[in-house]
């Protein structure tokens, strides 16, 4: 058995320390956010902020989370600005970015209340849209950057 911290509380999980914590959040805490995409860190649908740093769960043993605390998709303010700037840009189609989208700007916006349009583009490099939506994209963190200055 194992405790971690998953969107401020103490969970205990009994998989193996080498789990990929994406599977420890899906399958032991049902956990619907972080996705699996990829599962080789390059897309981003697994992404979860690991004390307050975007961090691909995929590739993530479970051991390495230690007493770190786990933020998931879940785990967000219900009035995040990231996510209503994206849905209000229509920027997410079929929904599979939508976490990694919403926890990187999250991370982004965090560190730079107001980030250029370069240094968003190079944020949520490595996120991949299927859609193609990345102008939407770019534009809803400018939303939300706007309403959290």
């Amino acid at each position: 058995m194992a405790t971690i911290r998953v969107n401020g509380q103490q969970r205990e999980v009994s998989s193996s320390p080498d789990t990929p914590l994406l599977y420890v959040l899906m399958n032991e805490l049902e956990l619907k956010g972080p996705r699996f995409g990829c599962g080789l860190a390059q897309c981003g649908s697994c992404s979860v902020l690991i004390d307050g740093v975007e961090t691909r769960s995929c590739v993530t043993p479970l051991r390495a989370v230690g007493a770190k605390s786990i933020t998931t998709l879940e785990g967000l303010p219900v009035d995040n600005a990231v996510a209503k700037a994206m849905l209000d840009e229509q920027a997410l189609q079929c929904g599979y970015c939508f976490n990694g989208m919403i926890i990187k700007g999250t991370e982004l916006l965090t560190k730079n209340k107001k980030p250029s349009v370069a240094q968003i583009k190079t944020a949520m490099n490595g996120h991949i849209c299927r859609c193609g939506n990345y102008p939407r994209i770019v534009r809803a963190i400018q939303r939300a950057a706007g309403v959290i200055a």
